[in-house]
């Protein structure tokens, strides 16, 4: 099951980083490089990408491959990003990767959208 919540408060640098607010998101996220598969957890996402909490990021600028399920969806999402921002995690944050969106399809961008708006507003998507 999927735990979802809206982030409250962001780190200044990181937000100047990006375009859109972070939304708290938890599902799991197969993903793929060239030559070789993971399954992790995703921390968030917002219009442009996700983060994924692992122990082993990939470097900067390697595409990935991703396939995820939004809660309440039984529809795959499949997408390819590229890793913009990796970290090593500390006290406050894990270490993971920062995954821009490169090729997402209109509805996966729809449904993605819907899922963000219902969250910030604290009710399910339609």
């Amino acid at each position: 099951m999927a735990r979802v919540s809206v982030e409250s408060a962001e780190d200044a640098e990181a937000a100047e980083r990006r375009r859109s607010t972070r939304t708290e998101l938890i599902v799991r996220v197969a993903y793929s490089t060239v030559d070789e598969m993971f399954s992790e957890f995703t921390r968030d996402i917002n219009e442009g990408g996700l983060f994924i909490e692992t122990e082993k990021p990939q470097a900067q600028g390697t595409e990935v491959t991703m396939h995820f399920n939004l809660p309440g969806s039984d529809e795959t999402v499949s997408t390819i990003g590229r890793v913009v921002h990796v970290t090593s995690g500390d006290a406050m944050n894990p270490p993971g990767m920062g995954i821009e969106f490169e090729e997402l399809s209109s509805e996966d961008r729809r449904r993605i959208d819907a899922l963000i708006r219902s969250l910030r507003i604290g009710q399910p998507p339609s």
